[in-house]
């Protein structure tokens, strides 16, 4: 069974970067695609971004050209690597695998990780 484990979440400043980890149990290099989503409190899930197995990137109009997604297959590890964030960043932010929808880079997927809060401060 895949399991996900993020890491990486905590306090940063408005305008700083924070880099999140997603540790997989289990080989990602033949999952479809990895994707990041957030939910901030009172807010309904929001997807993030993705990335396919050929290596493809999506990001949502929120966060592009701030957010990059990179992927160690090595490792076993997917990255969200987050600069200029503001507060609207602030959330929960969950990392996923396996998209069995419609969509390879909006899912729905089938595996989820906890997730691992980010705070944005003045």
């Amino acid at each position: 069974q895949m399991q996900l484990a993020e890491s990486g979440g905590g306090l940063v400043q408005s305008g700083g970067s924070l880099t999140l980890s997603c540790q997989a149990s289990a080989s990602i290099a033949k999952i479809n695609s990895m994707a990041w989503y957030r939910q901030a409190p009172g807010k309904p899930r929001e997807w993030v971004a993705a990335i396919t197995q050929d290596g493809t990137a999506q990001y949502a109009d929120s966060v592009k050209g701030r957010f990059t997604v990179s992927r160690d297959n090595a490792k076993n590890t997917v990255a969200l690597q987050m600069n200029s964030l503001q507060f609207e960043d602030a959330a929960v932010y969950f990392c996923a695998a396996n998209s069995v929808g419609a969509s390879l880079f909006q899912g729905p997927f089938y595996y989820w990780g906890p997730g691992t809060q980010v705070i944005v401060s003045s």
